[in-house]
C-alpha cells in the first residue's frame, strides 16, 4: 500500500504523513493526523447523535443504507483509482476485492436488517412456558469504534461499518494511515446516501489515533489487522469489559488430496497465493500436497507461475512498504538457507517500486519461517506429505487458525478433513472466497482472532440481546415468594417429583 513519510507539522501543528504509490513511488496525497482531543471530540459527537439514529425504525436505516449501493457505483471510478493509487493493486483486483463484494455486502445487510432486528418472541420449555414469554429485543450498543487494514481498505471499511449502523450505532471509523483515503470513501459513500455526519465520524491517523479510539469512551471496538496490535486492543477492551471482534493474521493451509483435480489445484496454488500480492489475511501461505502427486502437482505450480507477470498495470502489483517487502525477502531467505529450493522468482525488484517477483519455493520443513509466520507476500510455499493424515496434521500445526482449504474431488472428504482442521473456516477447492459469502460465519481461532463477523448473527453481533420475560396472568403472588410455610416446601417437592422424577415427563419438558 502507499508508502508512508512524515511531513513537516501544519501551520496548525498537527502532523501530517504523505503518501506514496509503492507501484510508482509517486505522491498519491497526504492526511492531517487527528489528535487524541480530536478523536474524542469524534466520539462524543456521535455518542450525543446515536440516540436519533438508533429511534429511526429499523426499515428507515436500511432504506438509507441500501441507497449506498447507487452512491458507490457512481463513484466506482473514483474509487478503483483511489485505491489504485495508494495500493498499486491492479485494477481487476480492485474491483473483485474491494467493489464487488461491498455492494454484496450493503445489498444483502440492507435487505436483513429490519428481520434480523425485530424483536423475537422465544418459545419457552417446561414449568415456565403456562406462567410466561420470553421476547428478545436487539439494543444497540451505543458508540463502536472501526479500525480498519491496508490491504482490502474499502471493503474491511464498509462491512462492519454498515453492519454497526444498521444495528443502530454510532461509529468512528479511522482506516489505515497507509490506505487513509481509500478506507476514507466508505464514510464518503454513506454520508452522501443519507447518514448523519455525527453519526459516523471519520479520524484519520496512525497509532497514535488508534489507541485514542480504543481507549475512548466507545462501546466496542472492530478491529482488523496484526496480531500484537489485536492482543493490545483486546487487552484495553477486557479492562474496560467491552466487546471486540478481532480479525487478525493467517496463516492459511490447502491441502491437495491424491484425487484432486491437479490442474485446478495448480491454477488455485498460484493465484490462492498471489492475488492481491499475496497480501491477503485468508490467502494461501501453506500448502500440503500428498506425495503421490506431488511431482505432477509441483510441475503444474512452477509452470504456471512462471508465467505470472508483476509490476503496475501487470498480474501481481506491489507489496506496500518496505518493512512488508523486507519480511518476504528474510523468510524466503531463511528457507533457502535452510535447504528448500526455489523453483520460480525469489527476489525482490525495487527498481520502480516495492515489488516482488512471483515465487514458488518446495522442500520445506516447519522449522522454516515460511511455513510457521504469516509471509503476506506473493509466494506459493509447498511442502510434501505422506498422505492426508500428516497433511491434517501438519495444518494444525499453527498458532494462526483463520481458514483452510481443501481440493479433493470427493465432497465427502471435505467434510471429513474439514471437520478435523482447528481453523475458522473450511473452503473447498477455493481459498478466500469465504469472506464475501455473507451467510458464512467469519473469524478466527488461536492466534488468528477473536469474535465473528458476516453469518446469520452479524448484525446482532453490534446489538446486546435483551431478554423481556412477560408475566402471563398478573397475579398478586407467586407460589415461592413470601412468607415461606411447610406447604412451600411440600409444593416445590411435589413440582421436582411430578416434573423430573419421570423419564417421559422428563422428555416432555425440554
Amino acid at each position: 500500500m502507499a508508502i508512508v513519510r512524515t511531513l513537516s507539522p501544519g501551520p496548525d501543528g498537527h502532523r501530517r504523513l504523505g503518501l506514496a504509490s509503492p507501484a510508482t513511488r509517486e505522491s498519491v496525497g497526504e492526511i492531517t493526523v487527528s489528535t487524541p482531543d480530536e478523536v474524542t471530540a469524534a466520539i462524543a459527537r456521535a455518542r450525543a447523535a446515536q440516540p436519533a439514529w438508533a429511534a429511526l425504525p429499523a426499515a428507515q436505516r436500511a432504506a438509507i443504507i441500501a441507497g449506498a449501493l447507487d452512491v458507490l457505483l457512481a463513484h466506482k471510478d473514483e474509487i478503483c483509482a483511489t485505491v489504485q493509487g495508494e495500493s498499486g493493486k491492479p485494477l481487476v483486483e480492485a474491483l473483485a476485492i474491494e467493489i464487488v463484494p461491498s455492494c454484496d455486502f450493503i445489498n444483502y445487510w440492507a435487505g436483513r436488517a429490519a428481520k434480523d432486528l425485530a424483536d423475537e418472541r422465544i418459545g419457552l420449555h417446561g414449568y415456565l412456558k403456562p406462567l410466561k414469554k420470553l421476547y428478545m429485543h436487539y439494543q444497540p450498543l451505543g458508540v463502536v469504534g472501526v479500525i480498519t487494514p491496508w490491504n482490502g481498505p474499502f471493503v474491511l471499511s464498509i462491512n462492519p461499518t454498515v453492519q454497526a449502523l444498521l444495528a443502530g450505532n454510532a461509529v468512528v471509523l479511522k482506516p489505515s494511515e497507509v490506505t487513509p483515503h481509500s478506507g476514507g470513501w466508505a464514510a464518503k459513500v454513506l454520508w452522501e446516501a443519507g447518514v448523519p455526519r455525527d453519526v459516523l465520524q471519520l479520524v484519520q491517523g496512525d497509532g497514535e489515533s488508534g489507541a485514542a479510539l480504543v481507549n475512548g469512551d466507545i462501546d466496542m471496538i472492530s478491529f482488523t489487522g496484526s496480531v500484537g496490535t489485536g492482543k493490545k486492543i483486546a487487552a484495553a477492551c477486557a479492562s474496560r469489559l467491552i466487546p471486540c471482534s478481532l480479525e487478525l493474521g493467517g496463516k492459511d493451509a490447502m491441502i491437495v488430496c491424491a484425487d484432486a483435480d491437479l490442474e485446478r489445484a495448480a491454477n488455485g496454488a498460484v493465484y490462492l497465493s498471489m492475488f492481491n500480492s499475496g497480501q491477503v489475511c485468508v490467502g494461501v501461505e501453506r500448502i500440503y500436497v500428498v506425495d503421490s502427486v506431488a511431482d505432477e502437482f509441483i510441475k503444474l505450480v512452477k509452470d504456471k507461475a512462471a508465467t505470472v507477470t508483476y509490476g503496475q498495470g501487470n498480474d501481481v502489483g506491489p507489496l506496500f512498504w518496505e518493512r512488508q517487502l523486507e519480511v518476504v525477502s528474510r523468510h524466503v531467505e531463511d528457507a533457502r538457507a535452510k535447504g528448500a529450493a526455489i523453483l520460480v522468482g525469489g527476489e525482490a525488484d525495487t527498481d520502480k517500486g516495492l515489488f516482488y517477483r512471483p515465487t514458488v519455493v518446495v522442500g520445506l520443513t516447519h522449522d522454516m519461517d515460511l511455513m510457521s509466520e504469516e509471509t503476506f507476500g506473493p509466494v506459493v510455499a509447498i511442502m510434501r506429505v505422506k498422505d492426508e493424515d500428516e497433511a491434517v496434521r501438519l495444518a494444525n500445526d499453527s498458532k494462526y487458525g483463520l481458514s483452510g482449504s481443501v481440493f479433493t474431488r470427493d465432497q465427502e472428504k471435505v467434510m471429513r478433513i474439514g471437520k478435523q482442521l482447528k481453523t475458522g473456516s473450511v473452503v473447498h477447492n477455493d481459498a478466500s472466497v469465504i469472506y464475501g459469502v455473507a451467510e458464512a460465519p467469519f473469524g478466527g481461532r488461536k492466534d488468528s482472532g477473536l469474535g465473528q463477523v458476516n453469518g446469520r448473527n452479524a448484525i446482532r453481533g453490534y446489538t446486546h440481546a435483551l431478554p423481556i420475560l412477560i408475566d402471563r396472568w398478573g397475579r398478586k403472588n407467586e407460589n415461592i415468594w413470601y412468607p415461606y410455610a411447610d406447604k412451600t416446601v411440600k409444593t416445590l417437592e411435589s413440582t421436582i417429583k411430578v416434573l423430573f422424577g419421570n423419564h417421559l415427563v422428563r422428555r416432555f419438558m425440554r
